[in-house]
């Protein structure tokens, strides 16, 4: 019984050993593993595409590994493709190669290039994990934090996924695989230099269009496309308007005149009546101080009484006479 275990226990531990060694003579002492190589399609079979890189084996990529999620990849016979290797040989005698990790391997030296120059990267959004969302960078796969996403807070995303847009880069770290970008950082950098391009044009009397952004009790605030101004609630129409939801609402387009601007503090204030018609233009031309208008008297729809017009620190007024 005890001769049986120890040779038990010799043929695992002998297995074992092997399989140590025939794991470390396949691949590592080539040089090829962990590089990146160009080879030639040689033919595809079904789902796989036959490819030679050069060696004494030929390796089998996956078709999925040369398109998108959803797409069909359009590979061929002939088609020259960078390829990561795996491994030079497993134990099946084959090269494993990866285009996914070749795409990858691409897209690290691109973004990491751009990082350096703090620029900005192309990618798109594809998936929504814990926290954020998942962006792809032409290979690279990194995080968009949920606060990183737009400049407000954004009920929903749908409309940004698999649309293409332009990130900046907040964090690297390769060894890890770990990328972390904005897409707040980039809309905060175009908003800063349309200010910059808006306040040099702005002055007295200049007509812009806009969007509320948010309401007050005293006005509504107007973004004209990089900064805002204040349209105060008796300046949005000749008649009286108790709270400016009577005529506005959040993200109405809307056409104002700068009536007072600031260039020290920057501060915009804004009218739309002052586009309307003034219904008291006029009025003293028509009605003249002291004259007499013929007018329906609300206690005598019979009897029509002469008023007269005055001018007072409230405007214009009638009064019988």
């Amino acid at each position: 019984m005890a001769s049986t275990s120890l040779s038990t226990a010799h043929d695992t531990a002998g297995t074992e050993d092997f399989a140590a060694l025939l794991d470390a003579s396949l691949g590592d002492n080539t040089g090829f593993a962990g590089s990146v190589l160009s080879g030639r399609v040689i033919r595809v079979e079904g789902d796989v595409a036959v490819i030679d890189v050069g060696l004494k084996s030929e390796g089998r990529v996956p078709l999925r590994e040369f398109a998108p999620a959803g797409e069909t990849a359009e590979v061929k016979a002939g088609d020259v493709i960078d390829l990561f290797v795996e491994r030079y040989e497993d134990r099946d005698g084959a090269i494993k190669l990866s285009r996914e990790k070749a795409r990858r391997e691409e897209a690290w030296t691109v973004l990491e290039k751009a990082h350096a120059a703090n620029q900005r990267v192309a990618g798109t959004i594809f998936g929504r994990v814990k926290g954020g969302f998942t962006v792809d960078l032409g290979g690279a796969v990194a995080f968009l934090p949920g606060s990183q996403v737009d400049t407000r807070p954004m009920r929903d995303v749908a409309p940004l996924m698999g649309a293409p847009q332009q990130f900046q880069i907040l964090k690297m770290d390769r060894p890890r695989g770990n990328i972390v970008v904005s897409r707040r950082a980039v809309l905060e950098e175009a908003r800063t230099e349309q200010r910059g391009e808006l306040i040099k044009g702005l002055k007295d009397g200049v007509v812009l269009d806009g969007v509320v952004k948010n309401l007050t009790d005293y006005g509504a605030f107007v973004d004209l496309g990089g900064v805002d101004g204040l349209l105060h609630v008796t300046d949005i129409a000749w008649r009286r308007v108790n709270h400016p939801s009577e005529v506005l609402t959040i993200g109405q387009p809307v056409k104002v005149q700068v009536i007072r601007f600031n260039p020290e503090t920057q501060r915009i204030s804004l009218g739309m009546k002052q586009l309307m018609a003034d219904p008291w233009e006029g009025v003293a031309l028509k009605y003249p101080v002291g004259a007499k208008s013929p007018a329906a008297s609300p206690t005598s729809p019979i009897t029509a009484p002469s008023w007269s017009w005055s001018r007072g620190s409230r405007g214009w007024s009638m009064s019988p006479r």
